[in-house]
Order: structure tokens, then sequence, then C-alpha cells
């Protein structure tokens, strides 16, 4: 291939100039930005039939992006919040774009006419304890394959970790002793250390042993991994995703419980909200989770509330004369009400 068209010119120096040396961004983000630009790419690519070389700012414009967008969510069954974030990647390397190149500020222009997506304003999913636990009892522990999923899943449940945080853990980041513990890189470059519990400790030696039984907990090898070519290599996402939604189909079969669409996020707030529901302060649960701030983790403090509200309801004769009294608007707690009772305001 010869010299590098003016897009994936500044497609390269966005990646891996700007991003990791000016802008001082993690791996996690940079991977972020490079797989939104790749997924435009390849729409783009498909939809016109043409090479990716031949793809043009021109190709680019306010249009195709809304399709883009469309398709992530029909064809990917991307969440809102993903299409959004999307959005976000695309029209950051724009940004950048426009100010090494002139002639792109046009381009720019007709990207920062496609509107982000409404997210609807809805109580956190998460599974009940007994749907949890029917997908952790799914794998055949018989088999190597088979503990090794029950352990990912296990693991995935009780550290409260994203996806991309548990796939990029490393032995090096694990501690056993008298108060073990994983250290997470979460986003931004932040690393946030979580205890391990007893049975997550037991659960792990054992997977250590099975499945690293010659490496030292300095290694810099990754705790998950898959076997290509005789060589150890990361887990991606997507097998930690795939893997998780087939133990959630065998799961439903016999805990109706278990949502039809089971993904690792799921696992993250299901952990929370027993967290909460047992006592846990939203501060620690923060902290657990890696929130910049608290009130993103206000979400399992709604999620709580209106849990409680609709079991009230249920018990509550229709015509009880309590009924006009149990209104969503009556028991609904805001988020600044809320902080201002854990901050001491109130």
């Amino acid at each position: 291939m010869g010299t590098l068209t003016p897009l994936f010119s500044l497609v390269h120096d966005f990646l891996l100039v700007s991003l990791p040396d000016e802008q001082k961004c993690s791996p996690n983000t940079i991977r972020s930005y490079r797989k939104s630009l790749e997924l435009l790419f390849d729409f783009i690519k498909t939809k016109r039939n043409i090479s990716l070389s031949e793809i043009t700012f021109e190709m680019i414009d306010r249009n195709a992006v809304s399709e883009f967008l469309d398709y992530l969510e029909t064809e990917r069954n991307c969440s809102i919040s993903t299409r959004n974030h999307r959005l976000h990647c695309i029209r950051a390397f724009y940004k950048y774009a426009a100010q090494e190149d002139i002639t792109v500020i046009s381009h720019l222009e007709e990207i920062q006419k496609v509107k982000k997506a409404k997210e609807p304003e809805t109580i956190v999913e998460h599974m009940s304890e007994d749907a949890v636990n029917a997908i952790l009892k799914q794998p055949d522990t018989f088999t190597e394959k088979g503990k090794r999923d029950a352990f990912l899943l296990l693991f995935l449940y009780k550290t409260g970790a994203r996806v991309q945080e548990l796939v990029d853990i490393r032995l090096c980041d694990i501690q056993l002793g008298r108060h073990p513990k994983v250290t997470i890189h979460g986003k931004g470059a932040k690393t946030r250390s979580i205890p391990l519990r007893d049975d997550v400790v037991q659960h792990l030696k054992q997977y250590l042993a099975l499945f690293h039984p010659e490496e030292h907990l300095f290694s810099e090898q990754h705790l998950f991994y898959v076997t290509r070519s005789r060589m150890k290599k990361r887990m991606t996402e997507d097998n930690v995703r795939q893997l998780v939604r087939k133990y959630g189909r065998q799961a439903r079969e016999i805990c109706k419980e278990v949502p039809e669409n089971v993904h690792p996020h799921l696992f993250r707030h299901s952990w929370a909200m027993i967290l909460y529901q047992n006592g846990v302060d939203l501060t620690l649960i923060s902290q657990w989770l890696g929130h910049s701030n608290l009130e993103t983790t206000l979400i399992y403090a709604h999620a709580d509330t209106e849990l409680k509200r609709k079991a009230l309801e249920q018990a509550v004769p229709d015509d009880s004369p309590l009924k006009e009294h149990l209104n969503a608007a009556r028991y609904k707690v805001s988020d600044e009400e809320l902080l201002k009772r854990l901050c001491g305001l109130k």
C-alpha cells in the first residue's frame, strides 16, 4: 500500500500520536476510539462496496453517520449509551482532524449536526440472586473449559469489574495473603483495589493451579486467556460476552428470573445492588465500581426505591385506601435530595 490518504493519515496521527502522547489517554480509551472508527469505516466500505483505502471524508456525511448509528442499534443490538459513545468518539476524531487540516472543518460541521439519541430513563437493569446463581451453575466443571468459565463468571460477579477491566487483569495485579485483593485498571488510567472474598480466593487458587501452573504472581500474563497456535492470547471482550450469553440462555431454561439477554454488565449491576441492599454505603460502592463521581452510583438507590414501591403496590389490594398514595412520584428519590443526605446537608 502506498502513501496514506489524507483521511487515514489523520486517523494514524490521532490514534498513535495525539491520544497516547499529547492527550495521555489510557490504552482502554484509545481502544474505544479505535473500535468506533473501525466500525464506521467497515460500515462505509460495505455500504459503498469499496475497499477501505478508497474511503474519503466526502463519503462520511451527516446521513452516513446517522445510518451507521442506526445500524449499531438495530443490527449489532447496541444500547443507546453505546450508540452515543460511538458518536462521541467519531466527533472527537473530526475535531482533531479539523485542527490539523482546515479543509476538514466543513466535514466536522456535518458530523456536529448528528444528534445524540435520547437515553430512556429506566431502572437500572440487574438480576436477582437466584438468577445469578442459576447462571453460575451452568458451566460443566468436569471439563477444563467449564472450570475456567465457572471461575470467570464468579470473578466477574464478585469483583463488579467491567468486561474490559476483567480481560485486562494480569497475574501481577493479584495479591494473595492476609488481605487478598485484585488491582483493577479502569477508565482514564485509574486503578482501584478490590478485596477478594474467601470463596473467590479458594476458586482463584484452583484456577491458577490448573491454568497457570508454572506462572508466579509477578507475571505479566493475563489471568484469562485463550490459546491460539499454542500461544496464550488475551481473552477478548467478545469472548466473554459470548460465553455469558451462552450460559444465560441455558440458565433461563431452568430459572425464569434470568433475563432474555444476559450480558457481562448485568453482573456488575447485580453485584452493586446486592451490596446496596445489604447496607453497604453508596460511597464505598462508588469506589468499588470505579465511578468517577457519586452521582453515577445513585442509580442503585433509585432502583432499590422503585423495587420497594412495586413490591408494596403488589402487597396492597386495589381497593385499599392506601392505594392512592402509592404512586411513583411520591416514592421517587431525586439525585439532589439523596446527595444532600449523603453529604450531611439534610
